[in-house]
């Protein structure tokens, strides 16, 4: 099959049953067409559809190595830097149409079945048939441009004990039964973003397991259909609100879905699990495949298009309310122009200081990549809107919508017009920019998008704590000793 249309994606999504609860109501088909994953759903069509078009067709693809049909690009298992750089451009095709703004693109986690597909040595320490098991779907998900959402944490019920010691271990899901044919797993699992419009769900080993017996039954990795019988999405309540792309110019195309996952005596049969017990396997799951490298790739490469946005709109923003020539505003630019070169030297430098693993993959540079996924989060996602909120001061609060608008000019009404104009635009193109700066600053849909950025690798400060534990910096501190050694 290959590549698929955005009209397939829509079509197969709206054939599907799947058990979703959202603002009251309980959605268990036409979820393409609900007006609450409408538009996002569309988003997505698109992203499928410009796999087809010529001008991005040759960045977005390539033939598989088994069909020779045209399959996403995320999916080439990278063997040189140059195989990275083409990944990296076929991210960037994508990004570029959502400014960064889609956190859960089918690239992200195709990058994960991408790197565990070929890795061997990792999955023969359990058992090959694992492996073997992951490569299949791998090629299924390949060969028939699936999109996959995941889920991951335990849910947030009493964070000084782990999962196993939730509601003595009734909460976080887990394995309860196994059977000659699969398993059988019940619990909830936070946060599975784009859930309710994916096609699969992939549900990987959770990072807080501590390796003891208790947490075997919470060790596994598997994949199900999102109409699987007994699976349950609860939805957080939506961002978007049904204006237009004038009044809600992020939010009425970008807004992700976030829901608590349910698994209500979930069957999972053996061919779909990928790893079954294994706690310190499970630990490993992200560093010792590579997986946890192609995923990051992705995210830097979105993370700049987010960077590059920002950097457009305050620059925008700036010479359309006449306030450019100011240093206070050009040293705030100054200071996105430095986010944007230092992720594009990241980026390069993670590609360009690759290595070919034990596996035969051309991963990038590990730390360079972890350094980049501990910066953006503290100290520019945060930054940016902030920048915008200063740059748009009360201007984000004197903000007619667009029927004001239309209603002005059918009543021959110039209040708008003369009031609201900006130096270098009309009133009507000066809402429309300070719309996008609302939802990209001040907005439910903005707060969101900080929260997602903030916590999207996890706790920062514990990201903070394994950049140190894994950083080799014997070197740095041998020139000290050298320094202060005794002649």
């Amino acid at each position: 099959m290959g590549i698929r249309t955005g009209q397939q994606y829509l079509d197969k999504l709206n054939a599907m049953t799947p058990e979703i609860y959202v603002n009251g109501e309980k959605v268990t088909s036409g979820v393409a067409d609900h007006p609450l994953f409408a538009s996002n759903a569309r988003t997505y069509a698109h992203l499928f559809d410009m796999q087809h078009d010529p001008a991005h067709s040759a960045d977005l693809t390539y033939a598989s190595p088994s069909s020779g049909d045209l399959v996403n690009a995320s999916f080439l298992t990278p063997r040189s830097e140059a195989d990275l750089i083409a990944r990296r451009t076929a991210f960037s095709a994508w990004t570029s149409y959502s400014n960064g703004f889609l956190g859960r693109s089918g690239d992200y986690m195709n990058s994960a079945l991408t790197a565990l597909a070929s890795a061997e040595r990792f999955f023969a320490k359990a058992d090959p048939i694992y492996g073997e098991r992951i490569r299949a779907y791998y090629e299924y998900a390949r060969e028939n441009d699936l999109l996959a959402t995941h889920t991951l944490v335990p849910p947030q019920v009493n964070r000084s004990v782990s999962a196993s010691q939730q509601a003595g271990g009734q909460l976080t899901a887990r394995i309860v039964e196994e059977r000659s044919d699969g398993v059988v797993i019940r619990g909830a699992r936070l946060l599975a973003t784009l859930g309710p419009i994916a096609d699969e769900l992939l549900v990987f080993p959770s990072s807080v397991l501590r390796g003891t017996p208790e947490d075997a039954p919470y060790s596994f990795a598997f994949a199900i259909p999102n109409d699987t019988p007994g699976l349950k999405y609860y939805c957080r309540a939506p961002l978007y609100h049904g204006g237009s792309a004038f009044d809600e110019p992020l939010a009425s195309r970008f807004e992700e879905m976030d829901a608590v996952v349910v698994f209500d005596d979930v069957f999972v049969p053996h061919d779909r699990v990928f790893m079954l017990g294994y706690p310190e396997l499970c630990n490993a799951w992200y560093t010792e495949t590579g997986a946890g490298a192609l995923m990051t790739h992705q995210v830097v490469t979105r993370t700049l298009a987010k960077t590059e946005f920002y950097l457009g709109l305050a620059s925008e923003i700036a010479d359309t309310i006449g306030i450019s020539g100011f240093q206070h505003i050009q040293e705030d630019l100054g200071e996105v122009v430095s986010y944007t070169e230092i992720e594009k030297a990241l980026l390069r430098a993670a590609e360009a200081d690759g290595a070919v693993s034990d596996d035969g993959v051309f991963l990038p540079r590990w730390e360079t990549l972890n350094a980049a996924r501990n910066w953006y989060p503290r100290k520019v996602s945060q930054r940016l809107p902030e920048i915008i909120r200063k740059f748009s001061a009360s201007g984000l609060m004197a903000l007619p919508g667009e029927a004001d608008f239309a209603l002005a000019h059918a009543s021959s009404n110039a209040d708008l017009d003369t009031y609201l104009q900006a130096a270098t635009a009309t009133a009507e193109q000066r809402a429309r920019l300070f719309k996008l700066a609302m939802d990209a600053a001040v907005s439910g849909f903005a707060g969101r998008e900080s929260l997602y950025e903030y916590f999207f690798f996890g706790d920062p400060v514990r990201m903070a704590g394994a950049l140190v534990a894994g950083y080799d910096r014997e070197p740095a501190r041998a020139r000290v000793r050298a320094l202060i050694k005794d002649e």
